[in-house]
């Protein structure tokens, strides 16, 4: 029997992520809470900048902007924000998007699967992916059990599972 096989990715849906900043935005015209403050949200290639005239401001539209993802269905993991600084007479708070596995996360993944997950279960990096195979793919379900409790710093999804 052959093996069966699973990537492990790191990946976010662009236009899940556009209509969150601009449903965010739309809240932020809109709320009374924001009128006035100069509270504005901009995503350009791979970052969100947030901008408003007082620190508290902005981290009020960063929070919808964060409930915004949520109702999306995207990871809070994938949206890397910074603390707001002064910039002129306004705070900005920039916010990347953070997309793949790196290498170290790879590894800490890799030797997670390697220790605690069940012995048939290999895995190796390819690029900014995991891939993980076996010959049981009820050891497969189990080692993907394990990485969605693992404590790490990207979002990960499970795709071409074979």
């Amino acid at each position: 029997m052959a093996d069966s096989s699973f990537d492990v990715v790191s990946k976010i849906d662009s236009m899940e992520v556009e209509n969150a900043v601009n449903q965010a935005r739309k809240e932020v015209e809109q709320r009374y809470d924001f009128k006035g403050v100069g509270a504005d949200i901009s995503l350009n290639d791979k970052a969100i900048l947030i901008k408003a005239n007082t620190e508290e401001r902005a981290n009020a539209v960063l929070d919808v902007l964060q409930s915004k993802f949520v109702k999306r269905g995207l990871s809070l993991k994938a949206l890397d924000s910074g603390e707001p600084y002064a910039s002129g007479k306004e705070y900005r708070i920039e916010s990347k998007l953070k997309e793949g596995i790196d290498q170290a996360t790879a590894k800490k993944l890799n030797k997670l699967i390697r220790d605690e997950g069940p012995k048939s279960v290999k895995s190796q990096v390819q690029g900014d992916e995991l891939r993980v195979s076996s010959k049981s793919r009820d050891d497969l379900q189990a080692a993907i059990a394990l990485l969605k409790d693992a404590d790490v710093e990207v979002a990960l999804q499970f795709v071409n599972f074979r």
